[in-house]
């Protein structure tokens, strides 16, 4: 077992891309980092204030999916001291809760020498958060187009993305339970067959990197950001503007509140700037795709 320190650093996400719903995802460069002490009494502190609420939670989710792995192979997962910081919110659409479980298989991962692979990473991961669109490019970075049926996790990886994007965060949190209470239970055969198209188009845009067709599907997505968009303030407006400015397109993040637009290379920091002046209710940052997913590094000390 793993006795130095060291640090994993998971990647935000982005998933859904509109008509990719439960399959699409996309690793951008804002990270959880968990910083390990192993063989330490065991406690987990949660820095900065967005995160201050997780502290009253003894058993949280990256514990709970290293326990989870743990279990799964049988494995007693040794004591440990975590310090978590994050350098994206909670709760807005980036895939917090799912890196935070890629981080607690990691965690159980180096600790135990167990050597899992990505597919093998991919497949408790899914088990866990119930879809792969977040957790998945976690683990790959770039563009994952997954399909998970709760016994096998299929994935087509695209490690390069030619875009930038910007972030749309507004004060408010949605979470995950909220906005799946929003769908339907079911959608008409001739819708159903219609949405599949769009997103197959999605798809397929998204491999030849033709971000102006792939917004194209984004804006005509049937699965859920007709339902959605309810709970994201002003996403007609500020996707109509993004456009207007020189963006490909946008799409509600995840299950939301937080928009994610797409744009041309170069584009993103004068757009952000534009939108940032025209929507003070929101916090606008330019991120850009992270290609390498989950990374553990070695450190001299795990204290921060």
């Amino acid at each position: 077992m793993k006795a130095e320190p060291f640090s994993i650093h998971v990647p935000a996400s982005t998933a859904n891309l509109g008509p990719g719903f439960d399959s699409v995802g996309l690793a951008l460069n804002r990270y959880l980092t968990v910083h390990v002490q192993p063989f330490a009494p065991r406690k987990t502190t949660f820095h900065g204030e967005e995160l201050q609420a997780f502290n009253k939670d003894e058993n949280n989710l990256i514990m709970h999916a290293a326990q989870f792995t743990a279990d799964s192979f049988r494995k007693k997962l040794p004591p440990c001291q975590l310090d978590v910081v994050s350098t994206f919110p909670t709760s807005k659409g980036m895939g917090s809760s799912a890196s935070a479980i890629v981080a607690g298989i990691e965690l159980a991962n180096i600790l135990l020498n167990l050597e899992l692979s990505k597919e093998s990473k991919s497949l408790l991961a899914s088990s866990l958060e119930e879809h792969p669109d977040n957790v998945i490019p976690a683990i790959f970075g770039g563009l994952t187009i997954s399909f998970y049926n709760g016994q096998v996790v299929e994935t087509v990886h695209v490690p390069d993305v030619a875009v930038e994007m910007i972030v749309a965060i507004p004060d408010g949190v949605l979470h995950t339970k909220q906005s799946r209470g929003s769908l339907p239970n079911l959608l008409p055969f001739n819708k159903a067959v219609e949405g599949s198209a769009i997103s197959n188009v999605l798809v397929a845009a998204l491999m030849k990197n033709d971000w102006k067709k792939a917004a194209d599907m984004m804006n005509r997505d049937l699965f859920h950001e007709p339902f959605r968009s309810k709970w994201v303030p002003l996403y007609a407006e500020l996707k109509e503007k993004a456009i207007e400015l020189g963006a490909y397109g946008a799409a509600i993040s995840g299950s939301g509140p937080s928009i994610v637009c797409f744009t041309p290379h170069q584009k993103a920091a004068g757009i952000t700037e534009q939108l940032s002046a025209l929507f003070p209710q929101y916090h606008f940052e330019t991120v850009f795709p992270d290609r390498r997913g989950v990374v553990v590094e070695k450190c001299l000390s795990a204290a921060l």
